[in-house]
Order: structure tokens, then sequence, then C-alpha cells
């Protein structure tokens, strides 16, 4: 896929170890700070939360604020 083709907000279903494009975009938004993370730099995401971050800090962040809410 050429970068500049869907330069949009893609669509993604998050799985172990990799993720399946539900739809094309060049980029997704974590889920915390709201930053575009461009796919092929995508490293961190949920597989429970279907969410994506920007970093290990920020998949931490999420990671806590979940353990402390009532589910």
């Amino acid at each position: 896929m050429n970068r500049f083709e869907n330069s949009g907000e893609a669509k993604l279903r998050y799985g172990t170890p990799d993720f399946q494009v539900i739809r094309a975009g060049s980029y997704v938004r974590c889920a915390v700070t709201g930053e575009a993370i461009p796919l092929d730099l995508l490293k961190y995401w949920s597989v429970l939360r279907q969410e994506a971050y920007v970093d290990a800090a920020a998949a931490f962040k999420r990671d806590l604020e979940s353990r402390r809410s009532p589910r």
C-alpha cells in the first residue's frame, strides 16, 4: 500500500501478535493521547480493549486506569 494512497484514519482489529486492517488508512489514534500513530510505527495495542497506544508509557497508563475503575 502506498503511504499516501490512504492517508486517512485506519480501522483495525487488534489481535495477538498482529492486527488486521478493517478499513484502509495510514494511521490510528492513540487511545490515551489522541496522537496519530502511523501504521508502520504501531507497536503497542490492547487486544482486550481493542485500542492502540503511541508508546509503552501510554499503554501502561491505560492499564493502570482500567485497574482502578470498576468493570
